[in-house]
């Protein structure tokens, strides 16, 4: 047991935990719903969009959740307004704006010849240094998230698997996507602390992966997916406490990780049974 609890005795571990558990309940509420709608590269394209931001914000001296913010609000509308034209595809104008906030992020900082370690807490986070008031921001995120997938569960449910029958029962799908993109923008930027921007994908799509294989219903699979997540968060501190690696990057591994498993657990108790279960007896011809 002290393998478990001696790390998070000191207060760094202890709100990097609280921290962690939060940003993965978040991940898994919205990721549920990425997974299913098919937007995982919506999700990585934003993970990056907020690079220039957040770059611009350091050199600037301003909180660099602001500039994440206002990096992807730029991100999400110009990802609407370039979609909307008709010779251009919203993947492409996904992978276009993609391209293009990266690398307006990389100028800005190669403009500072002392950016290194700002850079790395960008790209890999620093969940380590989660601050009481971070985390009151992550509860205030989670609330809005959980009040938005409640409100329109309905509309996502039916854009997700028939946008025309929900356009019929005029459950404006276009407005739901929409709401969704904002809810990924949302995730982004309030786990940008914690695990950074590109690896906030890992706990975005891996716990909700994970729990799609065994749950079919999407509250069950949000909720175990909360689950996959929290073991993801905890998994990942107590490998960067005894092996003194990054704790974001080890949270994310973990999380995929943790997909794999789930995948590979399934289609061998799927196997099982198929080789267990008796075969079904023919009915007799004979008379």
């Amino acid at each position: 047991m002290t393998f478990l609890l001696d790390p998070f005795t000191t207060g760094f571990m202890l709100r990097a935990l609280v921290g962690g558990v939060l940003v993965a309940t978040l991940c898994a509420v919205v990721g549920t719903w990425v997974v299913i709608r098919g937007m995982a590269f919506l999700g990585e394209a934003m993970a990056h969009g907020v690079l220039p931001g957040v770059a611009l914000a350091a050199l600037l001296g301003l909180p660099p959740l602001l500039g994440a913010a206002v990096s992807a609000s730029v991100m999400t509308a110009s990802i609407s307004v370039a979609s909307r034209r008709e010779r251009i595809s919203q993947d492409t104008a996904i992978g276009l704006l993609f391209v293009a906030m990266l690398s307006l992020g990389v100028i800005v900082v190669s403009r500072s010849r002392s950016f290194a370690t700002d850079l790395t807490a960008i790209l890999f986070g620093d969940v380590l240094a989660i601050s009481w008031s971070d985390i009151g921001f992550l509860l205030l995120a989670l609330a809005v998230a959980l009040g938005i997938s409640v409100a329109f569960h309905r509309p996502f449910v039916a854009m997700s698997f028939d946008p025309a029958v929900a356009h019929t029962m005029r459950l404006r799908p276009r407005l739901a996507h929409l709401v969704l993109v904002g809810l990924v923008t949302l995730v982004v930027v309030a786990s940008y602390q914690a695990v950074g921007s590109l690896l906030v994908v890992g706990l975005l799509l891996g716990p909700a992966v994970a729990a799609g294989h065994w749950m079919r219903r999407i509250p069950n699979v949000m909720a175990l997916a909360v689950v996959f997540g929290m073991a993801a968060v905890l998994g990942g501190l107590l490998v960067s406490w005894h092996a003194a690696t990054a704790a974001g990057a080890s949270i994310a591994a973990c999380s995929i990780l943790l997909a794999l498993l789930s995948g590979v657990t399934r289609s061998a108790v799927t196997a099982l049974r198929k080789t267990v279960a008796p075969e079904p007896q023919k009915e007799s011809v004979l008379t």
